[in-house]
């Protein structure tokens, strides 16, 4: 039966219009469009509805136009088959493996390799359009073009119409198309193929470019993410065509098309807040436990030290998330982490690196508690053995009170009795300028000695105000030469 099958689409493929148009129109479809669109609605009829009537007309409307073949022929290509369809026909190794036509699957004697695609935060997959669906080289070129075809029905074409707007140009129901490697083991994520381009009904749409990278040294980032190609469809029962060009390094590739529901990161948040906020008691025993006393550990830990400052912002944690397969108890903000996710997706922790995917993150009850109890210019806590937690001030305020040395003025030993002592002795008993300086300086009672003045100096003036007798005999002989400073020189006293 699946020969047979196999048979009657390779038949189909070699029809003229007239054939394929009689042949729909037997079966109660649409004759009207191009030849292509004839032909894989033609297909998806023989496809999906395998029936002795319709098999049986498919065999006459063949042997109308090759009178001399009789019975069925052996599979194989017919001459003339456009190179749209047959990019999508054949797989590389033959019989094993996947085999697609046109998007559908071609059934065959073995079971054929199937395609998962990783499901994705900010998509949920409402229906599929396009099974994934293995890109074929045509031939050595290294740059190939492949072609898939789709219909939307009047239920989707309405969705999609009616949805509402998340920005200008984006619509909450979208039309994606994805691509990722060819293997049938575990999950697969979204992989572009080098030279990437893709057109849909004749029209080049976006394809999500190349991220700069900051780091010396390191190649720009292609995030490779679904590809929107709601804008130029047709939003009718009429089929959309889609052309993927890739280059052809080696590596195989599956494209497929989904019809899917697009999240906004405000719409995570919200579903995060209502589905996974982990308990502030929870959260005090996970302290307990990693700060519980390990007799072979021979450090014994008595607190663990976490900041509350988000380490993809550098700002204050507003809502505090972990990611539960994390060791450590640092949280970073959830709204700046699914907002970041949602222009550049990475879906990795920003503390340790390790995968954080969206089902794996949790808000920390206790953080949050936290977080409303303390001061905005409280920036660090340290959990406890017990589970408490205690603020961690500012590093200048935890080295002042550790020193209990008071604060004392500075001393100005300009003034008389700062440091306990009297000025010097030789300044206060003369009465020449030093005097008149220190009564001249103010009520501050600090005196000034100059030291530069001149004995000959003080006895000149001092004469001058005092005694007027011996001026005659100063004149009549010089005066004895002294020293420079009227002390003693055995005995120097200091202050």
């Amino acid at each position: 039966m699946a020969g047979e099958l196999v048979e009657a689409m390779n038949m189909v493929k070699s029809f003229r219009v007239s054939d394929l148009q009689t042949l729909l129109a037997s079966m109660g479809r649409s004759k009207s469009g191009l030849k292509h669109d004839l032909v894989g609605r033609a297909l998806r009829l023989v496809q999906t509805e395998y029936s002795p009537e319709l098999l049986k007309n498919v065999r006459q409307l063949y042997e109308s136009r090759f009178p001399k073949a009789s019975g069925w022929l052996a599979a194989r290509r017919p001459e003339g088959v456009p190179v749209a369809y047959s990019s999508l026909s054949s797989s590389p190794t033959g019989t094993q493996g996947a085999d697609y036509l046109n998007g559908i699957p071609k059934l065959s004697s073995t079971p054929a390799a199937e395609v998962k695609l990783v499901s994705l935060p900010f998509y949920q997959t409402l229906e599929t359009l396009l099974p994934p669906t293995e890109l074929i080289a045509q031939n050595s070129e290294k740059l190939q073009d492949s072609q898939c075809i789709f219909e939307l029905t009047q239920s989707q074409a309405d969705q999609v119409r009616n949805a509402t707007e998340l920005r200008p140009g984006m619509k909450a129901i979208q039309v994606v198309l994805r691509i990722c490697y060819t293997d049938s083991i575990g999950v697969q994520e979204d992989q572009y193929p080098p030279n990437i381009a893709v057109k849909v009904n004749q029209s080049y749409c976006h394809v999500p470019g190349y991220y700069p990278s900051n780091k010396p040294g390191v190649e720009p980032r292609r995030p490779c993410r679904p590809v929107n190609i709601t804008p130029w469809l047709h939003l009718s029962t009429a089929t959309n065509r889609a052309t993927v060009t890739w280059g052809n390094f080696g590596k195989r590739y599956s494209v497929a098309v989904y019809l899917v529901r697009v999240f906004t990161s405000a719409e995570l948040f919200s579903q995060l807040k209502h589905c996974s906020v982990e308990s502030a008691e929870r959260c005090r025993e996970r302290i307990q436990d990693k700060l519980r006393f390990d007799p072979e550990n021979e450090i014994a830990t008595t607190g663990l030290r976490v900041s509350l400052i988000c380490p993809l912002v550098k700002m204050r944690i507003g809502v505090p998330c972990r990611v539960l397969t994390c060791a450590h108890l640092q949280c970073f903000d959830a709204i700046y982490f699914l907002q970041m996710n949602e222009k550049k997706p990475t879906w990795t922790c920003p503390v340790c690196d390790k995968q954080a995917p969206f089902e794996l993150l949790t808000i920390d009850g206790l953080a949050s508690e936290i977080l409303k109890e303390t001061h905005e210019d409280i920036e660090e806590i340290e959990y406890l053995t017990d589970g408490s937690w205690r603020p961690i001030r500012d590093e200048k305020e935890r080295e002042r009170e550790r020193s209990n040395t008071p604060d004392y003025p500075v001393v100005d030993i300009c003034v008389p009795e700062a440091n306990g002592h009297s000025p010097a002795h030789s300044s206060t008993s003369q009465t020449g300028k030093s005097g008149a300086g220190s009564t001249a300086g103010g009520t501050g009672g600090g005196v000034v000695v100059d030291l530069t003045l001149d004995s000959e100096e003080e006895e000149e003036g001092g004469g001058a105000r005092g005694d007027s007798d011996d001026t005659e005999d100063s004149q009549d002989s010089p005066a004895p030469k002294r020293g420079r400073y009227d002390y003693d020189k055995d005995l120097v006293t200091a202050y």
